[in-house]
C-alpha cells in the first residue's frame, strides 16, 4: 500500500506483495498467519549460503519440531536442500545405470516414461512419501480392470472376425453380399477393440513396477538424498509364480468344450509331446523344437546357437549368447538371462543325430542359394554366412518372434492343447523328471540360478508322481494277505451273518472286528476305477 492505503502495482498490473513478518498488525488476531522456520547449514558448493526455509505451520512448536527433524536429516548427510523432482532424479538414474541389459533398459525406460512420471515426477524428492505411491498403484489397481474387460473383448472380436472370415471363405461362389459385409463388420470392431488400452497390469506386473521403483529409490537412499525408501511401505496385490499344469484327459476335454486353459502355463503329457514331433517332422524349424523338447535352451538361446559352440564330436553345446527381440520386432546378441545361464549341455543321441543331418541340409541350402543368386542377383540376394546353428534358407538366423509365431500356427492346425514356445522348457522339465534324473541335474540344464526356483516349480508336475505320492504311505503298512482281497459285495455278506453287537457294549470283540474289517483295508489298487486314497464309506 501507499501511504494513501491504495495498492502499489507492478508493470502488468498486479499488485506489489511482500511478507510483514513481524511487523504485520494483524499478527495477534487469532489464528491469523503462520509460523515459518529458517536454519543455517554448512555451506554449499563453492561457499554458496544454504538456508532453507519452509511456513505454513500452525505453532511454533509444529515449526521447531519440523525445523529439528530437518537438522538432523542434515547432518546425518542427507542432502535436505537439494530441489530435484523425481522426474530428475529418475532419469538422472537411469541414465547412470550403465550395467543394465539393453532389454532391461528399455523396460525401465518405458516404467518411467508412462507409469512413474505422470503420477510423481511433480514431487520434489525430499516430499515423497509412502501415500503419493500407494495411490499411483491404487489408479494402476483401477485401470487393471477396465484392461481386463478390454482383453476379453479384443478376444472375442479376433474369434468372431476370424469366423466371419471363414465363413466367406467357404461360402461357394458367387459368394452371398451378406457375408462379406459381416467380415467387414467384424473387422471394424476388431479395429475398435485393439485400439483400447490392453496391456497386462496385473499383480506380476505391479511387483515388476514396484520392484524397479524401490531400486531407484534405494539408490537415492545411498546418495544421501532421501533419508527413506518410500516404497518399501506400499502394499499391492499378492503375486504368485504360475505353476506348470499338464494337459490331463479331463483338462483337454473341458477345453475343447469352452476355449479356456485352466492356467497360463501348460505343459503336454509325453503322449502330447510326440504327437506333435511326429506332426512337426516335415517342419523347417523341427531340428530346433526337437532340441527345445529334450534340453530345453530358451528361445533366444536356441535361435543365438552358434556353430561355433557346438561341439559335434563330444555332442555338447554351449549356452554363452541369445537373440533377444523387442516389441518393436528389434533383435539383437546379447549374453544368456543370468550367470547360470551361461551354460553346457549334453545332447542326447537323437538330437546329436538330428543336428549332423541338419549341418549338412544347411550347407546343401547354402549352395542352392548361391546358385540362384549367381543366376538371378536381382531376384536373390547373397548367401548371409551368419554362423548360427538354426537359419533360413539364405542363411539369415530366425527371429525369435516368428518362431514363437510358426510354433502357434502349428499347434493350432494340428488341434493340440495350447501352450507356449516357452512351455517346451516345462515339458523338457517333466520328460527329465518323470526318467529319474535329480532335482539338480535339472536345475543345471534349465540354467536356473536358484535350486527353489525349479524344486517349487517341478516337484508336483507329472499326474503318476502324485498317485506314487498318495499310494507310498499305504504300502508302509504291513497288511494280512496284502491288503489285496476287499470285496464290497463279500463283506457285506459276511456282516448279515455275523452277530450284531448290542447298541450298548459296542467294545465288543465282534464290533472290533467289524470296525477293523469295514475301515482299515485297502482298496483294490490294481483298478481303474479310481485312486488308491478313496476311503471306503
Amino acid at each position: 500500500m501507499d501511504d494513501e492505503g491504495r495498492p502499489v502495482l507492478r508493470r502488468d498490473g498486479r499488485p506489489k506483495t511482500k511478507e510483514l513478518g513481524a511487523s504485520c498488525p494483524d499478527l495477534g488476531k487469532r489464528d491469523h498467519g503462520s509460523w515459518f522456520y529458517c536454519i543455517e547449514l554448512p555451506p554449499g558448493p563453492g561457499g554458496k549460503r544454504r538456508r532453507p526455509r519452509k511456513g505454513g505451520f500452525l505453532t511454533q512448536k509444529k515449526a521447531q519440531e519440523a525445523a529439528q527433524q530437518l537438522w538432523d536429516k542434515a547432518q546425518g548427510g542427507i542432502d535436505v536442500d537439494s530441489k530435484e523432482t523425481v522426474e530428475q532424479y529418475l532419469l538422472r538414474w537411469l541414465n547412470k545405470r550403465v550395467d543394465l541389459k539393453r532389454s532391461t533398459r528399455g523396460d525401465y525406460e518405458d516404467f518411467i516414461n508412462r507409469i512413474y512420471i505422470p503420477a510423481l515426477g511433480h514431487l520434489a524428492m525430499r516430499d515423497l512419501r509412502t501415500r503419493h505411491i500407494q495411490a499411483m498403484f491404487e489408479e494402476i489397481w483401477a485401470f487393471s480392470e477396465v484392461k481386463a474387460a478390454n482383453r476379453l473383448a479384443a478376444q472375442q472380436a479376433k474369434a468372431e472376425c476370424e469366423a466371419a472370415r471363414e465363413a466367406w471363405k467357404q461360402a461357394p461362389k458367387p459368394r452371398p453380399p451378406h457375408l462379406r459385409a459381416r467380415w467387414k463388420a467384424a473387422q471394424a470392431t476388431l479395429k475398435v477393440a485393439n485400439a483400447k488400452p490392453r496391456q497386462n497390469t496385473g499383480p506380476g506386473t505391479q511387483k515388476r513396477y514396484l520392484d524397479t521403483l524401490s531400486a531407484a529409490l534405494g539408490d537415492a537412499v545411498k546418495e544421501k538424498l532421501i533419508s527413506e525408501n518410500c516404497a518399501d511401505g506400499v502394499i499391492i496385490p499378492k503375486y504368485r509364480r504360475p505353476d506348470p499344469l499338464v494337459w490331463t484327459d479331463e483338462r483337454v476335454a473341458h477345453w475343447r468344450k469352452t476355449g479356456e486353459k485352466p492356467g497360463p502355463v501348460m505343459v503336454w503329457t509325453p503322449e502330447q509331446t510326440g504327437e506333435f514331433l511326429d506332426a512337426a517332422a516335415e517342419h523347417p524349424l523341427y531340428v530346433m523344437w526337437h532340441l527345445m523338447v529334450f534340453r530345453a535352451p530358451r528361445r533366444g538361446e536356441a535361435t543365438g546357437l552358434p556353430w561355433s559352440e557346438v561341439d559335434m564330436t563330444k555332442g555338447r553345446a554351449n549356452i554363452v549368447e541369445q537373440l533377444v527381440s523387442d516389441s518393436s520386432y528389434g533383435v539383437w546378441e546379447d549374453t544368456p538371462k543370468s550367470r547360470s545361464g551361461r551354460r553346457t549341455i549334453a545332447l542326447d543321441s537323437a538330437t546329436f543325430a538330428l543336428m549332423t543331418a541338419w549341418r549338412d541340409v544347411q550347407k546343401a541350402q547354402r549352395e542352392e542359394w548361391e546358385r540362384k543368386y549367381k543366376e538371378d542377383p536381382k531376384k536373390y540376394g547373397p548367401y548371409v554366412d551368419s554362423g548360427y546353428v538354426f537359419t533360413q534358407a539364405d542363411g539369415r538366423p530366425w527371429h525369435p518372434d516368428n518362431v514363437s509365431q510358426a510354433f502357434e500356427r502349428l499347434i493350432k492346425r494340428l488341434g493340440l492343447p495350447p501352450v507356449r514356445l516357452h512351455d517346451l522348457r516345462h515339458c523338457a522339465a517333466s520328460l527329465s523328471l518323470a526318467a529319474g534324473l535329480s532335482m539338480k541335474a535339472i536345475q543345471a540344464l534349465l540354467g536356473h540360478a536358484s535350486y527353489s526356483l525349479t524344486a517349487d516349480t517341478y516337484t508336483s508336475l507329472m499326474p503318476q508322481f502324485e498317485k506314487e505320492a498318495a499310494d507310498a504311505p499305504v504300502e508302509l503298512v504291513p497288511r494280512k494277505g496284502g491288503g489285496r482281497d476287499y470285496n464290497p459285495a463279500a463283506a457285506e455278506a459276511t456282516s448279515e451273518t455275523e452277530p450284531q453287537a448290542s447298541s450298548t457294549d459296542d467294545t465288543t470283540e465282534a464290533a472290533a472286528a467289524q470296525r477293523r474289517r469295514l475301515y482299515l483295508v485297502r482298496p483294490d489298487t490294481h483298478g481303474d476305477s479310481g485312486s488308491g486314497d478313496q476311503g471306503v464309506a
